[in-house]
């Protein structure tokens, strides 16, 4: 069986990659010309650069890839961006490149048996911070940031194409080793410094990088299409409670807490988004990611994904912070 799996570069990407080549397809991995293959040494994988920008080359690639290798019985779409100089870019990238890149898949004959496609909670942004019911399948998607927009608006394309086999993978916060946002925040509390947003608790949720790639071959070898899912570990963490277990992993008994109110957050970002702006460029903390920080209730429902593909995570947020601290401070160097 042969799978593509696009962003293969990537923090996820990679795992995804790991994953196919350890259930025995025949892996094609899909990068840029400027993609890192740090993490894509095994010599089984193939690659393949695909020009999502240009929709003409991109049909005229996938019909010689044909020709030359058949199709793929698989695909993983998960190449996009969560991170912009320009907003405008979460639409073209995230949005526009992949509707050329089903269409084409279309118009060559090339749909897959499953094609999944790596969307993410924020297409149905949080749940009510009043009631801190988690989102459910059945909810109206609210998304708030330009990153979630341009997730929901690439879902709806796609579901509207008639018996196209998609099937929508929607992780909440996902971490692990290679993984770079998380990270600074453990990076932090080596230093001896937490930061927190706010005075109210915030109820979080994670998936581990490696139990999200489990949930989606298992969806995958069930045969599952034309169906959406959230991926948690299943568990609600506080932010407290997240904090404790990153002082706890690192040997931290003493640590300076540092509350941000939640609008001099926003000042900051504004101020970091004007400043960057001049030079073409998106701070790490910026208006967007803003509404994503200041949300409490990112809750989610999973028990659909238990159900149906028999999920159940092999790690929760203790020991997958373990194994990633061990990879990032020990194992790397």
């Amino acid at each position: 069986m042969k799978i593509l799996i696009t962003g293969a570069s990537g923090f996820i990407g990679s795992f995804l990659v790991e994953k196919s080549l350890e259930q025995g397809f025949e892996t094609y991995a899909g990068i840029r010309s400027s993609s890192s293959k740090k993490y894509l040494a095994d010599d089984r994988i193939k690659f393949i650069e695909i020009n999502y920008a240009d929709t003409e080359k991109l049909i005229s690639q996938l019909n010689e890839f044909k020709q030359q290798n058949g199709v793929w019985d698989y695909i993983v779409h998960n190449a996009g961006v969560t991170k912009c100089d320009k907003k405008s870019d979460f639409d073209r990238i995230n949005f526009v490149f992949t509707k050329n890149f089903v269409e084409a898949l279309c118009e060559t004959n090339m749909i897959p048996k499953i094609f999944v496609y790596m969307s993410s909670l924020s297409a149905w942004g949080a749940g009510n911070k009043k009631t801190l019911e988690p989102v459910k399948l059945n909810d109206q998607p609210k998304p708030n940031t330009a990153y979630g927009k341009s997730k929901i608006k690439s879902e709806n394309f796609i579901a509207n194409i008639p018996d196209f086999p998609y099937l929508f993978i929607r992780p909440t916060g996902v971490y692990g080793p290679r993984e770079k946002d998380y990270l600074a925040f453990v990076k932090s509390v080596k230093k001896n410094i937490v930061p927190s947003i706010g005075f109210k608790p915030q109820y979080l949720t994670f998936i581990y990088v490696k139990d999200l790639t489990k949930a989606i071959f298992s969806l995958i070898e069930k045969h599952i299409v034309r169906k959406s899912y959230f991926v948690s570990d299943g568990n609600v963490y506080t932010s407290k409670e997240y904090a404790n277990t990153v002082k706890k992993l690192l040997g931290k008994k003493i640590t300076i807490k540092i509350c941000i109110p939640v609008f001099i957050l926003k000042i900051i970002c504004l101020l970091l988004d004007t400043v960057y702006g001049w030079f073409g460029k998106s701070p790490t903390l910026n208006s967007d990611k803003y509404k994503i920080l200041k949300e409490r209730n990112w809750k989610c429902e999973i028990q659909p994904l238990q159900t149906d593909a028999n999920f159940s995570a092999d790690y929760d947020l203790m020991s997958g912070i373990k194994e990633t601290i061990e990879f990032e401070f020990y194992k790397k160097n």
